[in-house]
């Protein structure tokens, strides 16, 4: 059950009315007793999510701080100066004008596409760009990896809203090669590439494997959409600018929160015939939101203030990769694994020898004790006694040096109970 079903059952709940015998008792401390009597216990999950926000919202050092964990105060404080980067005295947007249609225009200039649609959700935007191009192909089956974002963080909506089919060309944990796409034993009208791969560490091919791919697609008649919600960030790795890189695709889709620190949105971009057939899909999906300025403010703040930055914080996020793997090895852990060796973007994966549970406590207590926060992210279980988190890399983790990283990791070993031990009381490892 997700966090927000979680919370709409304790809301029902709380409005229920009380009968009977319990409403005899309703009273004073009798009241109040009932009340804590019934109200539910807090799952582990939710627990355990609410003290990572405290830490690390608490903590003084960290490799990145989300900006969607901040209070209303701090996330209102996005548009601070905006009126440096559009005028404010202009009308306000209604359904999609003024803001909106000034921010699609500027996504269509930065990717080197005829149009642009601005879209509340990448969800929606994605599904009706893959609608579009099945009325075009005649071809309903879309083939992605089983990794990406549609299948695993989605419900199936593909399928289920859009009447979509969804094939898997592979199941390697990494894009497929132009040989697999050839090779594939049937028909697809779209093939859709998760830009990078999320969910199998943020890869990325190289940029002429990529268009290798594509060519390979566009062989078999297919039309080749990318999943760019992180797109901004590949330009470092592919080593060309971003309109080259969206120029292999059909149609492209970028986030304007998950890079950019935006309150939301999405935008697909592309052949202007499929833009304007996109937005008639996007009202009939319930995209005609009345007023979102807001929304496309933040977008253009995120475009101007953290677009220049990406680069940057790519770079940076090698050398924190490397002092983690020195750092660990140093420490003396059997085994430790940064994938991708090299990232690909500023996000990577970090394996270690342990116990999804144990490695999250260790993270706290590190980052309650000594106000460092190295790893935010969940730890999440990759096989027995084995775990991995996601480590990113943004503005904050621009001051660290590799001297730092590799002191926080000793202070993080310091604090993990001994291999072998791990179902036992924690002992401190070097104390």
């Amino acid at each position: 059950m997700s966090t927000a079903e979680r919370d709409m059952e304790r809301t029902t709940e709380g409005a229920d009315g009380m009968e009977g015998a319990e409403a005899e008792r309703a009273d004073g401390d009798g009241r109040a007793a009932d009340d804590l009597e019934r109200r539910p216990t807090p799952a582990p999950d939710e627990l355990r999510r609410a003290r990572r926000i405290a830490v690390l919202r608490g903590a003084e050092r960290v490799l990145a701080r989300p900006g969607f964990l901040g209070t209303l105060r701090e996330r209102l404080a996005l548009l601070d100066g905006v009126e440096d980067l559009y005028d404010l005295d202009e009308p306000s947007d209604i359904y999609g004008t003024g803001v909106v249609e000034a921010l699609e225009e500027k996504v269509a200039g930065l990717l080197g596409t005829e149009a642009a649609a601005f879209f509340p959700t990448g969800t929606m935007a994605q599904q009706v760009a893959l609608r579009c191009w099945a009325g075009r192909t005649g071809s309903p089956t879309v083939a992605l990896h089983p990794l990406a974002h549609p299948e695993t963080h989605e419900r199936k909506a593909f399928s289920e809203v859009s009447g979509l089919r969804p094939v898997h060309i592979t199941n390697e944990p990494r894009l497929p090669t132009a040989d697999e796409v050839r090779a594939f034993e049937e028909p697809f009208g779209a093939l859709m590439l998760e830009l990078p791969l999320r969910d199998a560490g943020f890869v990325l091919p190289s940029f002429e494997e990529l268009a290798e791919v594509v060519e390979a697609a566009h062989e078999r008649d297919a039309v080749v959409h990318f999943d760019g919600a992180r797109l901004w960030e590949t330009t470092v790795h592919f080593g060309r600018p971003l309109r080259e890189i969206a120029d292999l695709a059909d149609s492209v889709y970028v986030s304007f929160y998950k890079s950019l620190d935006g309150y939301g949105g999405a935008a697909l971009a592309g052949p202007g015939t499929l833009v304007e057939e996109a937005k008639a899909w996007r009202h009939r999906y319930g995209g005609m939101v009345f007023q979102q300025f807001p929304t496309a403010l933040a977008a253009v703040a995120g475009l101007e203030r953290h677009l220049p930055r990406l680069p940057e914080y790519v770079r940076h996020a090698r050398v924190v990769a490397a002092a983690l793997r020195e750092g660990f090895a140093a420490a003396g852990l059997p085994w430790t694994r940064v994938h991708p060796a090299e990232p690909h973007t500023h996000d990577f994966q970090l394996w270690l020898p342990y116990d999804a549970d144990v490695l999250t406590e260790t993270a706290f207590r590190q980052g309650e004790e000594t106000g460092t926060l190295l790893f935010a992210n969940p730890w999440r279980r990759g096989g027995p006694d084995l775990a991995f988190t996601e480590v990113s890399v943004r503005a904050d983790g621009l001051a660290w040096t590799a001297d730092d990283v590799k002191a926080a990791v000793t202070e993080f070993v310091a604090r993990l109970p001994e291999t072998g031990d791990l179902e036992g009381p924690s002992r401190p490892r070097g104390r």
